[in-house]
């Protein structure tokens, strides 16, 4: 699939103003568009990056192939000359981009291009479509792992994932989003996302006992024999079936590694399953729970004093069944006119809707004395934040909430991925990405991160860029 060109996976209009940007003399226009969200999934307070290595290699590979051309041309609405230039196209734009794993809020860009008009336009789509699918699924894998509180959460939802590119990135958005491994192969091979998985309940029909299932699987895999213990009655029969071929694993040397149930209370049964292990002197076996589980759900099991040690989320997760839409946009926010950044804004009748204009920089501010974020200002690109001296933050939408920090550290959030169209950052391997990601969270406060009603963390404007912002609403309502 990493092989696949896919150039032409942009939105029809794409193509369309390409050309006519071509006509027209606007193709090597420099301008630069933001990607960024209104609102996080869930109501939440936060939500995670996800996505960059595959718009990097997007980006590295863009190019049009003869049968590209030849679709276009049958289209007859594009011109010759427009369509030897996409015959010849490179990619020249620059990029930044916040790394994956940063937690990310409403309103500040995670995404930027600065380029040709006709190129930085045109890659809108993909950018798109890759950053919103995998930081939706990062962000509710995260939920659900917090919700799990400390316990092993594997993605089990490949096939209930939208196509086969939904199973695979989402099941790499869920390793970074803190699950601990996916049932889903082909990612441990192209992303080194741990495989995991034991049986299906066909393995045990496909036996004339259940106890003779048990035992096939157990002298195959006798160092790491998880047994389905559901599929006809989970206390009468498939509990006691374990319990007898762990014993003989036992004898054998080996500890049985767990049991799972993948249906009926799960609360219930794991204490009672938790009780007669305990009392057949098999405490070190694990007990593994699936089906239909989300952060919820799991959040009430373990105040229901639930016996689980690790869960398995599949469908819930993969397709982020509770809201399945990440609602990144991508917006023209200034171009260069005799050699200035001329800033562009978006007005539109809902408030939300108006975008902040200008190529701007977004900052993370840190407070000293405990390490953890204060909030996220966006400033012009051309400023820089002095930690020197007090720093007063205030929120656009309402400005008496103003706030004078002291003793704080600025970070910017987003880091230079392609200089005039060759990449310039080393993608991080996966494990690093994870590893950051549960870093960074870390430093964002737990009331931020709580399920319902979270605090607001506040993404605010600096005085410049409200300025400016300001300017133009009034130019464009005088």
């Amino acid at each position: 699939m990493d092989n696949r060109n896919l150039t032409m996976l942009v939105d029809f209009y794409e193509i369309t103003m390409a050309n006519g940007f071509f006509e027209n003399g606007k193709s090597d226009v420099t301008a630069y568009f933001d990607m960024f969200f209104r609102k996080v999934p869930d109501n939440a307070g936060y939500a995670i990056m996800a996505g960059l290595e595959q718009v990097v290699e997007y980006l590295k590979n863009l190019s049009f192939t003869q049968s590209d051309i030849d679709y276009l041309r049958s289209k007859n609405i594009f011109s010759e000359k427009f369509l030897e230039y996409l015959s010849d196209f490179k990619f020249e734009c620059d990029v930044w981009a916040v790394p994956e794993g940063t937690p990310i809020f409403p309103g500040e860009p995670i995404v930027t291009v600065k380029g040709p008009a006709i190129q930085a336009q045109f890659v809108e789509t993909m950018i798109l479509l890759t950053v919103n699918h995998q930081s939706l699924i990062a962000t509710k894998a995260n939920r659900i792992v917090t919700a799990a509180q400390g316990r092993p959460v594997m993605e089990f939802g490949s096939r209930r994932a939208q196509g086969y590119d939904g199973a695979v990135y989402g099941a790499r958005a869920a390793y970074i989003g803190g699950c601990c491994g996916t049932a889903c192969t082909i990612s441990d091979r192209d992303f080194s996302v741990k495989a995991l998985g034991t049986m299906a309940h066909s393995w045990i029909q496909l036996f004339d006992t259940e106890l003779e299932a048990f035992r096939a699987y157990a002298k195959i895999y006798p160092d790491s024999c998880t047994l389905l213990i559901d599929t006809y009655n989970v206390l009468r029969s498939g509990l006691p079936n374990a319990v007898t071929v762990f014993k003989e694993l036992e004898k054998q040397g080996y500890k049985g590694a767990g049991v799972r149930i993948d249906s009926g209370d799960i609360a219930y049964l794991s204490k009672k399953i938790r009780k007669i292990l305990d009392a057949e002197g098999l405490d070190y076996v694990k007990i593994v729970a699936s089906n239909s589980l989300d952060e919820y759900i799991i959040r009430d099991l373990i105040v229901q004093g639930a016996k689980v040690d690790s869960f398995g989320v599949g469908e819930r997760l993969v397709t982020s069944k509770s809201e399945p839409v990440f609602g990144g946009v991508y917006k023209l926010v200034a171009v260069e006119e005799n050699g200035k950044i001329a800033p562009r804004i978006k007005i539109s009748e809902n408030v939300g809707k108006i975008t902040n204009p200008g190529f701007k920089k977004p900052w993370r501010l840190f407070d000293n004395k405990t390490g953890m974020a204060i909030a996220d200002v966006i400033t012009l690109a051309n400023e820089t934040i002095d930690i020197s001296k007090p720093y007063t933050i205030f929120n656009p939408e309402q400005t008496y909430k103003k706030k004078v920090l002291s003793d704080f550290t600025a970070k910017p959030l987003q880091v230079h991925i392609f200089r005039s169209g060759k990449c310039i950052y080393e993608l991080p391997e996966i494990e690093k990405i994870k590893s950051y990601c549960q870093q960074q969270l870390s430093l964002i406060w737990d009331e931020v991160k709580r399920f319902e009603n979270p605090h607001e963390y506040y993404v605010d404007l600096s005085k410049s860029l409200w300025e400016l912002k300001n300017e133009l609403l009034g130019k464009y309502f005088a």
